[in-house]
């Protein structure tokens, strides 16, 4: 029999060495730890010094720029400014060049409407608008301008061939077309007659009447008939039968519508000159002939003054 080997069992370390390599190793874990830390620190406190330092060179760059920025909105807002004044100087001064420009184009227009006029009256022949009968003398010389043949239909049968001034017959065929629309026959006794017509006629009734014919016919050189805007009217019932005519409806239509073909009476009732003459009718110009019948007035009861002003729009 083999003799056994016997051991001692084996005896435990003691548990204060492994904790003072745990404490060594903590530590040094500490102590590198710590330096780790250390230099974290340094580190991001070097970034922060860094970040703090962009920062401030860039507020510093910004306030530099929003300077410059504020400088140039100031300059910039100082310039509109002063553009925004210059442009209302401008449109003030485009206003009153635009002013004077109209007020240049009234002037012209004033002044061509002037001439205008001026040139009008210059080819109206004043003589027209005249007061004769005893007032004013037209000599043996005058003539209308011209005169138109009046349409036989309208013409009192054997008077022969009569004649009215050529600007004036267009009112007065408008007057008889008017008149005939109302059944009013209106005729034509006499019309345009010449200075030595008149001397004619007026012998004639010197004759028969000797001074009475002064009451009823005018000298020659007096009368109305010679401008060829005058012309005696009747009616075939009447005829030549002159003071009859007061009596009929031809006369009393004349009295409420003649003047709106620019016709008046020359001698209504009562007037200084002839004898009430109911046939015997001129051509004025509607707007005097209409002015005239509002008023209630005569022809013969104006100034020569007031009557001139009618005469531009005499043929209008």
């Amino acid at each position: 029999m083999q003799a056994q080997d016997i051991r001692p069992p084996a005896q435990p370390k003691p548990k204060t060495h492994v904790y003072g390599i745990i404490t060594g190793c903590v530590a040094v874990i500490a102590v590198l730890g710590a330096g780790w830390l250390g230099i974290q620190y340094q580190k991001h406190t070097l970034e922060i010094e860094q970040l703090t330092e962009s920062a401030t060179e860039a507020n510093l760059q910004y306030q530099a720029e929003l300077a410059v920025a504020s400088s140039t909105a100031t300059a910039l807002s100082d310039e509109l400014s002063s553009l925004k004044k210059n442009l209302e100087n401008l449109a003030d001064d485009y206003k009153d060049e635009r002013n004077r420009n109209e007020e240049f184009e009234d002037q012209i227009r004033d002044l061509s409407s002037t001439l205008g006029d001026l040139d009008k009256l210059a080819k109206i022949d004043e003589e027209l608008l005249q007061k004769y009968s005893k007032v004013y003398f037209l000599n043996e010389n005058y003539i209308p301008e011209r005169v138109s043949k009046i349409d036989d239909k309208y013409v009192l049968e054997d008077k022969g061939d009569q004649y009215f001034h050529a600007r004036a017959i267009d009112h007065l065929e408008d007057m008889f077309k008017d008149a005939a629309r109302d059944d009013i026959d209106l005729k034509v006794i006499s019309a345009y007659r010449s200075f030595d017509e008149q001397t004619d006629l007026k012998g004639q009734f010197t004759q028969v009447y000797g001074s009475g014919a002064n009451t009823f016919s005018a000298d020659q050189g007096y009368s109305e008939h010679q401008l060829g805007t005058t012309l005696d009217l009747t009616v075939a019932g009447v005829g030549g039968t002159y003071t009859n005519f007061a009596q009929t409806d031809a006369y009393e239509w004349l009295l409420d519508n003649a003047h709106k073909h620019g016709f008046i009476i020359s001698y209504p009732e009562d007037n200084g000159f002839y004898i009430f003459e109911p046939w015997h009718w001129r051509f004025v110009g509607q707007d005097l002939a209409q002015d005239l019948n509002r008023k209630n007035e005569s022809f013969y009861d104006l100034e020569q003054r007031e009557i001139n002003e009618y005469l531009l729009e005499l043929f209008d």
